[in-house]
């Protein structure tokens, strides 16, 4: 295979072009790139050798591949914006199985991918998003190993449950979803088989068209993790995953894409077979916040949390907090005897939304009521309204303050006894307590960000 560096200069009004074309033809042949801030890089095609991205901005164009077991690593501050093609193609960055991405912000100095569009003209849907693609179990077969949706023909999963696809730190993705066809989407951070030596952590998704977050099986563990304005589910979990999250926050806008929106939309996998492992995924300190009323909000805004298909879970120490159909809502028979026999857990949480508090898909079970009093006698809270949680401004779309006011219900009730080490043990209940981990490198006005 040939192998060259395609490097083309044009000088305009004092800024330069740099085009680095990775292609089955080509490789950069590692090391870095210019760190001119002026230079504008285009980055397409496949990088299939290491290489680092100096700090500087990029634009990333067409479906760009990480494959050949290489290293992307990326420096704090640095800015990638998506555009389509010449031919209409967006963009997407994919993390084939081997290869690792390393996006390591700081907080002064988050990495950022979004659209290439001017401020005020950005849109969910300009691009893709963020395929990492992993070697962990999921339930599904592993000969052929399982194809990721989204239109990208790559697979995923195996048998190493630490496998390592690198490190997503104080990193935002902005203005993601495509839809490659129905029911295959790419999601703003889209996980498939990715392993606990994996680290993801301080992670905003913003007006993603699909979901922000989706966790295709795999074994990745998560702390600090941001959804705003999704258009679909804030978090979705599928076919085996069974890893751990503590500290996540979502707040939902008005607007919702054609299919039900959810804070969580959790299945075992498409037809709610028994195939193990079991997708439950473990979880801590979640503030979900639904749109601030009813008015104007789409009606496929649904519920805060919505467990289907046999799938299994633990939710603990957590807000639910204004979602428009329901709260806490079961859907399978599978699931709801899971969480009758202790398999599953929703213990310390607060739910304070528009209607159905509980719910559920069959009440010879347990119905609504039965999920109440078994809820309330394992440290739930069930309010009447939203402001009885006392927040200081969770709905607040550009500026919020999801710090629980003095008094709040939120400063107590909390504890992770018994869920594992790599839980902090908190008193509150919610993501934040007294400190906003949010300070420095999230932004809620990403429309209008000057990039």
């Amino acid at each position: 295979m040939k192998h060259f560096i395609a490097v083309a200069l044009t000088i305009a009004l004092f800024t330069s072009c740099v085009k680095v074309n990775f292609n089955e033809e080509g490789s950069n042949g590692g090391g870095s790139h210019s760190d001119d801030p002026n230079e504008t890089k285009l980055i397409t095609g496949t990088i299939d050798r290491s290489i680092t991205l100096r700090k500087g901005v990029y634009t990333l164009q067409g479906y760009v591949y990480v494959n050949n077991n290489a290293v992307l690593t990326i420096e704090p501050g640095t800015i990638i914006k998506s555009a389509e093609s010449a031919g209409g193609e967006k963009g997407a960055l994919i993390i084939e199985r081997g290869s690792k991405l390393i996006a390591e912000g700081t907080p002064n100095e988050p990495i950022v991918f979004t659209s290439a569009k001017a401020p005020g003209n950005r849109a969910p849907g300009d691009w893709g998003g963020i395929i990492l693609l992993g070697k962990a179990p999921t339930n599904r077969p592993t000969s052929p190993a399982p194809i990721i949706e989204g239109g990208v023909n790559r697979p995923y999963g195996g048998t190493d449950p630490n496998d390592n696809s690198g490190i997503l730190k104080y990193v935002r993705i902005e203005f993601s979803g495509v839809a490659a066809e129905p029911g295959s989407e790419i999601n703003g951070l889209t996980l498939g088989g990715v392993g606990a030596g994996t680290t993801i952590e301080y992670v905003q998704v913003s007006y993603g068209s699909d979901d922000a977050y989706e966790f295709f099986g795999g074994t990745v563990n998560c702390r600090h993790l941001v959804a705003l304005g999704t258009m679909d589910d804030d978090f979705d979990f599928d076919f085996g995953y069974t890893g751990n999250i503590q500290f996540a926050v979502s707040l939902r806008d008005k607007p919702a894409d054609s299919d039900a929106a959810n804070g969580i939309e959790a299945d075992n996998d498409g037809s709610g077979t028994s195939a193990t492992p079991y997708t439950r995924p473990v979880l801590s300190n979640f503030t979900f916040i639904g749109p601030y009323d009813t008015t104007g909000a789409h009606s496929n805004h649904n519920y805060s949390n919505r467990w289907r298909r046999a799938v299994r879970f633990v939710l603990r120490n957590s807000l639910l907090i204004g979602h428009l159909k329901a709260g806490f809502s079961i859907e399978s028979d599978a699931s709801l005897e899971a969480y009758k026999n202790g398999e599953s857990e929703f213990k310390n949480n607060i739910v304070a939304v528009y209607a159905e508090p509980y719910k559920s898909s069959n009440s010879a079970i347990l119905s609504a009521a039965d999920m109440k009093a078994k809820a309330e006698s394992e440290g739930c809270l069930t309010l009447a309204t939203r402001e009885e949680v006392e927040l200081t401004d969770p709905f607040n779309l550009t500026n919020p303050n999801f710090l629980p006011k003095a008094g709040s219900p939120a400063l107590t009730g909390g504890s992770t006894a018994g869920m594992g080490a790599f839980f902090t043990n908190t008193a509150y209940r919610g993501a934040f307590g007294d400190n906003n981990w949010l300070t420095g490198w999230a932004s809620f006005s990403p429309k209008t960000n000057n990039y």
